[in-house]
């Protein structure tokens, strides 16, 4: 008795060699259907008519197989969030919520690197490296660097991809506001909080992406964006900034849909993402306040937890995106209002 070819066909895996690099963590696979003539007939037997063994279900053999569920058990507490031996850039971490994202990426055991246009840090700074506790593996590093000299910042994180024969991540956390009626804006004005908010970041994930797929590093990138990019701030008239945080949204999926997937050559296998945060106590909110008197009882108010955030509320966001436990995270946009547009 004969079969159909159908029942008889078989899958062939072939696994090509991995070139050794410390940023690649496991090898592509790649799948070869074969089959019979059809123009033979094909007797049955226990071995042709044995099923073929199924693929792993994390595979897609057009990419590489995820990571293993069991990789990280048992092996050491919360290892998805290790980040010891890993390379960081945070941009506008000389104070503020850039200096809290990078200290808990410090904390978690990464090496650091906080770059602002400020030719020396301020007391914030030298206050985050007194709390660098070294056993834990991380460091914090200050380099002079304006997002708006383009040239000169591409320059700065190739020096650092290049000392450190590596890029792990990034958080593009530079970024300006004012505070001006729409009718009264200049060209000038919008074309400089533009240039910053907007140009800076997308010229600090380029750069950053391109030592990535330099180093095979499937690295990931955190770009700050902002509840205002989503809705408009009640009582605070900023139509240019708020733009400019939605761009970076929209920026967001664009970068994830071109450098997520593997490539044939091994690039690839950047996930970029955004923090989205609520009103913070940083210094260009307090400034806010004076500018605009009440503006804060009325923020206050409009949030479910009644009150602003603090910088360090964000460290555990910018650390699990940056880590492994983020992993099948791409293109996704974090908000953390304390509920402020969830009314």
């Amino acid at each position: 008795m004969s079969v159909s070819p159908r029942l008889a066909r078989t899958f062939v895996r072939c696994r090509p060699s991995l070139r050794s690099h410390p940023c690649v963590h496991r090898p592509l696979r790649a799948a070869t259907f074969v089959g019979p003539s059809h123009n033979r007939p094909i007797h049955s037997s226990p071995m042709l008519l044995t099923k073929p063994t199924n693929p792993d279900p994390r595979e897609n053999p057009a990419n590489e197989l995820a990571p293993n569920a069991d990789v990280n058990v048992g092996q050491k507490r919360l290892a998805d969030f290790d980040l010891k031996g890993k390379v960081f850039i945070v941009t506008g971490a000389a104070q503020g919520l850039g200096l809290a994202l990078a200290e808990g990426l410090v904390e978690a055991g990464g090496k650091v690197y906080c770059l602002d246009r400020e030719s020396e840090p301020d007391e914030h700074f030298a206050e985050a490296r007194k709390r660098v506790v070294p056993e834990w593996g991380g460091s914090l590093h200050y380099r002079k660097q304006d997002v708006l000299d383009t040239r000169d910042l591409d320059k700065t994180i190739t020096e650092i991809a290049d000392d450190n024969g590596r890029l792990d991540g990034v958080v593009a956390a530079a970024g300006i506001q004012q505070v001006t009626p729409a009718v009264e804006y200049e060209p000038e004005d919008t074309a400089r909080m533009l240039a910053v908010n907007f140009t800076g970041v997308l010229m600090t994930a380029t750069a950053s992406a391109r030592q990535m797929m330099k180093y095979r590093c499937r690295g990931s990138i955190c770009l700050i964006a902002s509840m205002s990019g989503s809705v408009a701030n009640k009582g605070l008239l900023s139509p240019v900034y708020n733009s400019s945080k939605a761009a970076l949204i929209q920026l967001a999926r664009n970068l994830s849909m071109e450098w997520s997937p593997i490539q044939r050559d091994g690039t690839g296998g950047i996930r970029v993402n955004c923090i989205s945060p609520g009103h913070i106590l940083t210094p260009m909110v307090r400034k806010n306040f004076e500018e605009v008197p009440g503006l804060r009882a009325k923020w206050e108010g409009e949030n479910m937890m009644g009150r602003l955030a603090e910088t360090t509320e964000f460290k555990g966001a910018a650390l699990f995106l940056l880590s492994n436990a983020s992993s099948f995270m791409t293109g996704t946009n974090l908000i953390i209002d304390g509920g402020h547009t969830s009314w």
